[in-house]
């Protein structure tokens, strides 16, 4: 089982400390996105890296468009990854869609989980009557649509926005690469499920002591959506950067390592 699941979600595990950090990243990345990150922590802690199935380098024929219907699918392989693992009392790192992933996976098995850091988390992408999610129905369909039928296109579209950050161009063009080595196809069924979920019952569910940290300039995310789960989660707190982008964890580091160290003294 360990063996076809190190496959599966080409685990890799590092650090000398007795705690366990567990990373998962976001849409259309892979675990490399954590490098800015994990060398703060691996003094103190093991760190698990994994790539979702459908990402980076994990095995693509593990994709079962039926199981990742919906981020349960996601969250099944997590729970899988730390019994093989035997992982106890973690601390689960998670970007952007994966932070509800985390939330399913710790809402399912809360032994498991001691802490849950989210960067850049959403419930819901699409505003409703009594909720600002920070996109129409119309603004989804159409970036849906344009996925079908121009993958790359929207990638380096997009990654400069999801990125922010124009004066370091390398960041987007890292983000636009990571956007395409990924399966088209795998890569539109995932932005289906992740863009056209709803999280926000699930929020209440979830035991799990937890961080929010926030940009306080995210096009993806919004303060007001971070503000939404710091304020449904009964036991969390949100923390809001100095920085721009849905991706702080690769372009302002150390303010994010800095707030996952505070809050985990």
């Amino acid at each position: 089982m360990l063996k076809k699941l190190i496959k599966q979600n080409n685990i890799t595990i590092h650090g000398t400390g007795s705690k366990v950090m567990f990373f998962v990243h976001g849409f259309g990345c892979d675990q490399n996105m954590w490098r800015f990150i994990t060398p703060h922590f691996e003094d103190t802690y093991k760190i698990v890296l994994i790539d979702l199935v459908g990402s980076g380098k994990s095995d693509e024929n593990a994709y079962n468009f039926d199981k990742y219907n919906s981020l349960e699918g996601y969250a099944d392989d997590i729970i899988n990854i730390c019994d093989a693992l035997n992982l106890q009392d973690v601390c689960i790192v998670a970007h952007s869609v994966s932070a509800m992933i985390a939330t399913l996976a710790a809402v399912k098995r809360p032994e498991l989980f001691k802490k849950l850091i989210m960067i850049g988390p959403s419930p819901r992408y699409i505003n409703d009557a009594a909720y600002i999610g920070g996109f129409s129905q119309k603004n989804i369909d159409e970036l849906l649509e344009t996925l079908d039928y121009n993958y790359l296109g929207w990638s380096s579209a997009m990654a400069p926005i999801i990125m922010d950050n124009l004066d370091r161009p390398e960041l987007a063009a890292e983000l636009e690469a990571s956007f395409c080595q990924n399966n088209p196809e795998i890569a539109a069924h995932f932005a289906k499920v992740t863009f056209l979920g709803d999280n926000r019952n699930d929020l209440k569910k979830l035991s799990t002591d937890t961080l929010i940290i926030q940009s306080k300039i995210d096009a993806i995310a919004s303060i007001e959506v971070g503000q939404f789960v710091n304020n449904n989660i009964p036991n969390s707190k949100f923390v809001v950067l100095e920085t721009i982008g849905h991706c702080p964890h690769l372009s302002a580091p150390l303010k994010t390592s800095e707030a996952m160290k505070n809050y985990l003294i």
